[in-house]
């Protein structure tokens, strides 16, 4: 072989041996979120507001109350005694006639479901509570209508890690479940939903809301 054509063969495997290089350190790094780059940033999930809630609201969920000052807790409740949480302070609280509490030191805890009204910071008690055990809510809509996603195990989990580091505690709960990425907030008008289908594409996350209206 002429010593220009072993140039030649050396040439080549020095190409195939950096696009293979360069295929393993982009598989090695995750996949990305397959997010829109041309969402406005005002207009992106961490940004946008829901309008808030003219009426009264109902939510389930655990009210904890220490030294006085009561909150729900919408999302993760740490199985210590007693609890612990970090919900949405509670206005016009009382124990007063409620059953179904448990008590150890100062604080008081039980689930109930809530009537309020949410101000975006703020729950404000409008009707006495219902212990959850005898609360009979109406099954909610299945916002998919019943059809899996079509997205990827990767993919969902990209966009998992993504809305995770973009949201934190604003994220109540987050997880991937028949082909989709299921959010959970503290209340959503349909405006997270837009803006995760502008960035995500359409029904890849779906955003259900906590709170609910009853007015």
């Amino acid at each position: 072989m002429s010593t220009s054509q072993r140039r030649l063969v050396l040439t080549a495997s020095s190409i195939v041996g950096v696009l293979f290089l360069s295929a393993c350190t982009a598989g090695a790094g995750g996949a990305a979120a397959p997010t829109s780059t041309s969402v406005p940033s005002d207009q992106r999930l961490e940004n946008v507001q829901p309008a808030l809630p003219e009426g009264r609201v109902i939510a389930t969920g655990t009210v904890l109350d220490t030294d006085g000052e009561a909150q729900l807790c919408l999302g993760p409740v740490a199985e210590s005694f007693p609890p612990q949480c970090a919900g949405i302070p509670l206005d016009g609280w009382t124990w007063d006639g409620v059953d179904g509490s448990e008590s150890s030191g100062s604080t008081t805890w039980g689930t109930y479901a809530v009537y309020g009204t949410y101000d975006g910071e703020r729950y404000a008690v409008t009707d006495p509570p219902i212990m959850l055990a005898l609360y009979d809510p109406i099954r909610p809509e299945d916002p998919t209508g019943g059809v899996d996603g079509g997205a990827s195990d990767a993919d969902l989990a990209a966009v998992q890690d993504d809305i995770a580091a973009r949201l934190g505690h604003r994220a109540l709960s987050l997880h991937p479940e028949r082909g989709y990425v299921w959010l959970q907030v503290v209340w959503d008008d349909g405006t997270l939903h837009k803006a995760a289908d502008a960035e995500f594409g359409d029904d890849v996350v779906i955003v259900t809301s906590s709170l609910r209206e009853i007015d």
